[in-house]
C-alpha cells in the first residue's frame, strides 16, 4: 500500500481529519443522513449507543441495534461533503456497507408526498408496508439553480431540468447520491439510498410540519429494516438467505 504524505492523509492525531474518529469507532454497518440532527433520530432507534461525536457538520453515533453493530453518520448536504465522509470512512474500516437516509423531490406524479422513493432494493418497505417507489434517482450539486427551480433573482440556466427528468422516467431528485454510488462501487462496497419525498416538482407542493415528521419516521425505519436484512444475510442467522432475498426483491415493481 502507498504511504501517504501527510498533505494527501491529514490527520488530527490517530483521527481522521473531517469525522474525527479512528478505527474501531465506527461499524462496518453505516447509515449516513444528510442532517446531523437526523443523527438522534436514528441513534433513538438503538438498542444502546456507545459512541457519539460531532466534528463540524458530521455527528456520528455508534452502538447496537436489534443485536448488530450498527453507526449512524451525517455528511451535510452535497456531493462534496459525501466525498469526504467515505474517503475518510474506507481509511478506518475493513469493508462497510452504507446506506444514504435522506429527502428528495418526487419528479413523477404517481409519487405522492411523503412516499419513499428506494434507488435500489426495496426489500425493507415491502416487508414494512411503506408506501415506496423504486427507480433511477438524479442528483444535483446545489439546491435551488442545479435542481432548476425558479430563483426571484438569480438567473437558472436549466429551468426546465425537473420536467426533462421527468420525461425521462427518472423517479427522484437529491443531493447526494452520484457521490455515494460511484465512490462506493470504485471501493468495492455496497450502497443504496432511501429518500422521503418531500417535493412533488410536478404540481408545486411540499411536505410540512407533522407529515413531514412522519415521512422522515418511515425513511428511517425503512433504512434500518434494510441495513439490517443484510447484516443477517452476512451474518448467516437466515435459514435461507438468497431465497429471502429473492422473494423480497421479485415485488418490487409492483
Amino acid at each position: 500500500m502507498t504511504e501517504l504524505s501527510r498533505a494527501d492523509a491529514p490527520r488530527t492525531g490517530s483521527r481522521q481529519y473531517h469525522i474525527a474518529l479512528e478505527r474501531g469507532e465506527l461499524a462496518e454497518y453505516v447509515l449516513l443522513v444528510g442532517d446531523p440532527g437526523r443523527v438522534a433520530k436514528v441513534a433513538a432507534r438503538f438498542d444502546a449507543v456507545t459512541l457519539e461525536r460531532s466534528n463540524r457538520e458530521i455527528t456520528t453515533a455508534t452502538g447496537t441495534f436489534r443485536g448488530m453493530p450498527l453507526s449512524v453518520m451525517s455528511t451535510g448536504m452535497g456531493t462534496d461533503n459525501v466525498e469526504i465522509v467515505l474517503a475518510e470512512v474506507i481509511e478506518i474500516s475493513d469493508h462497510p456497507t452504507f446506506i444514504r437516509v435522506g429527502s428528495s423531490g418526487a419528479l413523477q406524479p404517481e409519487i405522492a408526498l411523503g412516499d419513499l422513493v428506494i434507488s435500489i432494493g426495496a426489500a425493507a418497505c415491502r416487508r414494512l408496508g411503506f408506501a415506496h417507489h423504486v427507480g433511477l434517482t438524479a442528483t444535483a450539486s446545489g439546491f435551488y439553480a442545479p435542481q432548476g427551480r425558479a430563483m426571484r433573482t438569480l438567473p437558472v440556466r436549466y429551468p426546465e431540468l425537473a420536467e426533462e427528468l421527468r420525461r425521462q422516467r427518472v423517479a427522484n431528485l437529491e443531493m447526494e447520491s452520484s457521490a455515494l454510488f460511484v465512490l462506493a462501487g470504485l471501493a468495492g462496497l455496497r450502497s443504496g439510498t432511501i429518500c422521503a419525498a418531500y417535493a412533488q416538482r410536478t404540481d408545486g407542493t411540499f411536505l410540512e410540519g407533522a407529515a413531514k415528521e412522519a415521512a422522515e419516521a418511515r425513511c428511517i425505519d425503512a433504512g434500518l429494516a434494510g441495513i439490517h436484512l443484510l447484516w443477517e444475510i452476512d451474518s448467516g442467522t437466515r435459514a435461507d438467505p438468497i431465497a429471502q432475498w429473492s422473494s423480497e426483491i421479485e415485488g418490487q415493481s409492483g
